[in-house]
């Protein structure tokens, strides 16, 4: 698609959350804007909501706080002037708030204002003084390529004019009428917490693309097994164009924003159109090497025609956008005029699918036929819709690309989304069906299973210790011969027990290695402290930065002799007692921000009471038919409380597609005889003990 895909979506939600969250100051919604009074404010945040002081146009003075802006017109801060009666306006305007912050007794009266969502460029005033920008302004500007949140320090008195100064580019073809200036409302708070905002809205889009990030990791290998296939056999060209076919999307995402390095708009752009119509123009080269066209001269002599041409206005837009600070209105023209001829370009793969639909061909080639046809109808219906949306005011574009489906545990799947996979799939299968060699396989499993056995030990433990007035029992089942799940249950030097349980982002060596060191600092940790919270914070400033750009999620709880359990959780799924469902306070998993904090949650166990814990192995089983096992049937599963065997194998004969690990504690009656059962893939032994 050309118009820039907006992978930061998830912080228009957390930000909602976060406003919901926060003190409000009480304005009304409609009627002049007047002094925003912030009493008692300490650590903690407001959003400045409501209505504000808001003027086309730009004048320096307007920062000052001795500004009449009593003519001014008033706006909400909560969407962007083009939906608030200022359509396809680009250039300068203003936002002012009057605002009268009272420190909480006994606080600092340090804030800092933290603007969520703004574009493009802007400056930010606290009594007529620059706090700071975001990007450059003009007579020389730039801006971001995708939309960061920025905070600016208040310096100063707490009482006076916070005034905003947002300039917008001028429109392309694709830009909206509704868009501009300020999207969200600025948040005011400590230091801390808006650093915590920050932190937030980042995990929040990372969060919410780990589905983009895995299928990114799909890619980039596939990527590279064509290169290594294209080195042995340098007059295969397919292996080249699909693993440029692959690769692109991987570059694409990167620009905008999937990994949230800040390109400026100019290099962004720049980069992101080539790339778009080499991704293009690949797929062309894929069809026709798999629907057999390659032996047919005038369809090859057309194809690298329209695929030089292509290529050259997907350069000649990039170069445009290096000047765009200061686009002309011939230079809209040009930018419309080479994104129509890119859009005409679309339509290419739909001819060389009907041409080579006169083949006889295999599934495999019928399943890629059909899929582009279908996607490629999808992206031209969606980009003919968008482009021009401005003047057009067609909603296609949103229907057909932005709406999902369904959601999956906050991953939204879309229309296109779904296609994108399938095609992606049904290439992957046609091209390498014939080189999925046994005695490749043979050895590849050879060399997993010795590493398994290698670090299995490390993994899970051999035995279970046995523990007075309870019954516990365990099952862990690898998707493969080396998995990223880990549990321990070391003793406490108070007399209590230390048990952990999570899970690696990742599978093979590399989550084993993650997995060593876990287990290792948390042995070095449970000896020294009792604490969960404690636990988990060490252990999260260890595995910061260490991972690789992986992530754990883990579960720690003490339980001491009178059934007292405390937990402490570090994003992991919750547990359930008695069949239910027991809720946990979020937080980030380990590894991803140093200064994380954990909180501690305590529960008193009494005789017959059930824990039950368990890794998203057990959630995300899929049968055949590509169904999710789901929190429905998990709830009715741990609705029976069964034994750690019988849920583990539930979800193996459901469909297992992950490492699947899980724990089960029951509290026992005076009297009652404890007992331990550990069933493993290598260790199948079960022991009871007194």
């Amino acid at each position: 698609m050309l118009p820039q895909r907006t992978v930061r979506s998830g912080i228009p939600c957390l930000l909602l959350l976060c406003c919901a969250l926060s003190g409000r100051a009480g304005q009304q919604p409609t009627g002049p804007a007047q002094t925003l009074v912030l009493d008692g404010l300490g650590k903690g945040s407001a959003t400045l909501d409501g209505l504000w002081k808001f003027h086309l146009g730009d004048d320096p003075a307007w920062a000052q706080p001795s500004c009449n802006d009593t003519g001014w017109n008033s706006i909400l801060a909560d969407s962007p002037w083009g939906a608030q009666g200022y359509p396809s306006y680009s250039g300068f305007a203003w936002y002012r708030r009057h605002i009268d912050i009272i420190p909480a007794p006994g606080t600092s009266s340090q804030y800092e204002v933290l603007i969520p969502h703004g574009e493009d460029a802007y400056e930010v005033y606290w009594n007529g003084k620059l706090m700071g920008s975001y990007g450059k302004l003009p007579p020389h500007p730039w801006w971001y390529y995708s939309v960061f949140p920025r905070s600016f320090p208040i310096q100063g008195p707490t009482t006076g004019i916070l005034a905003i100064r947002v300039w917008r580019a001028p429109m392309y073809i694709f830009s909206s009428a509704d868009d501009g200036g300020i999207y969200l409302p600025p948040i005011v708070g400590d230091p801390d917490t808006i650093a915590l905002y920050e932190s937030e809205i980042n995990w929040s889009s990372i969060q919410l693309q780990l589905f983009e990030y895995a299928v990114l990791l799909l890619r980039v290998f596939i990527a590279a097994l064509c290169v290594v296939l294209w080195s042995r056999n340098r007059s295969e060209q397919l292996f080249v164009w699909v693993g440029a076919y692959t690769a692109a999307p991987v570059a694409l995402e990167t620009v905008q924003g999937l990994f949230l390095i800040p390109f400026t708009y100019g290099v962004g752009r720049l980069i992101n159109q080539p790339l778009y119509a080499l991704s293009n123009i690949a797929l062309w080269f894929v069809l026709i090497w798999l629907l057999q066209l390659n032996e047919r001269r005038w369809v090859m002599r057309w194809t690298k025609t329209l695929a030089w041409l292509t290529f050259a206005a997907g350069i000649a837009d990039g170069v445009l956008s290096l000047f765009w600070g200061s686009a002309t209105l011939s230079m809209q023209w040009a930018n419309g005029l080479l994104t129509a001829f890119m859009l005409l370009a679309e339509i290419f793969p739909m001819a060389l699918v009907a041409i080579g639909l006169r083949h006889k061909l295999d599934v495999s080639r019928w399943a890629v036929a059909l899929t582009a046809f279908v996607l490629q109808m999808l992206h031209t219906l969606a980009d003919a819709s968008a482009f021009g949306q401005r003047f057009t005011h067609l909603a296609l574009f949103t229907a057909l690309v932005d709406t999902p489906l369904f959601t999956i545990q906050g991953i939204g799947f879309q229309f296109e989304k779904i296609m994108s996979l399938a095609l992606f799939a049904s290439i992957i299968f046609a091209v390498y069906r014939y080189i999925l060699e046994q005695q490749a396989r043979r050895v590849a499993l050879e060399q997993e299973m010795q590493s398994a056995r290698e670090i299995q030990q490390v993994l899970i433990p051999e035995t279970l210790p046995s523990l007075e007035g309870y019954a516990i029992t365990s099952a862990y089942t690898p998707a493969q011969e080396v998995g990223g799940d880990f549990f321990q249950i070391l003793a406490g030097p108070d007399g209590s027990t230390i048990v952990a349980l999570g899970d690696v982002s990742g599978k093979g060596l590399k989550a084993a290695m993650n997995v060593s060191m876990i287990v290792g600092v948390m042995r070095a940790e449970a000896a020294n402290t009792t604490s969960p919270r404690e636990i988990l914070t060490a252990l999260n400033r260890c595995l910061a930065g260490r991972m690789q750009g992986g992530f754990a999620t883990g579960l720690v709880f003490r339980l001491d002799p009178d059934g007292t359990v405390v937990f402490a959780n570090a994003g992991h799924l919750p547990p359930y007692l008695n069949g239910l469902e027991f809720l946990l306070e979020p937080s980030l998993p380990l590894g991803l921000v140093s200064q994380a904090d954990y909180s501690e949650l305590k529960v008193r166990l009494h005789p017959g009471d059930q824990l039950s814990f368990y890794t998203d192995g057990l959630l995300e089983a899929r049968n055949a038919s590509g169904e999710l096992y789901g929190f429905e049937r998990l709830n009715a599963l741990f609705a029976g409380r069964p034994t750690a065997q019988q849920a583990s194998e539930t979800a193996v004969a459901f469909g297992q597609e992950d490492d699947i690990t899980v724990l089960t504690l029951t509290r026992l009656a005076a009297g009652e005889e404890s007992s331990t059962s550990l069933v493993t893939p290598v260790l199948e032994n079960v022991s009871a003990r007194a």
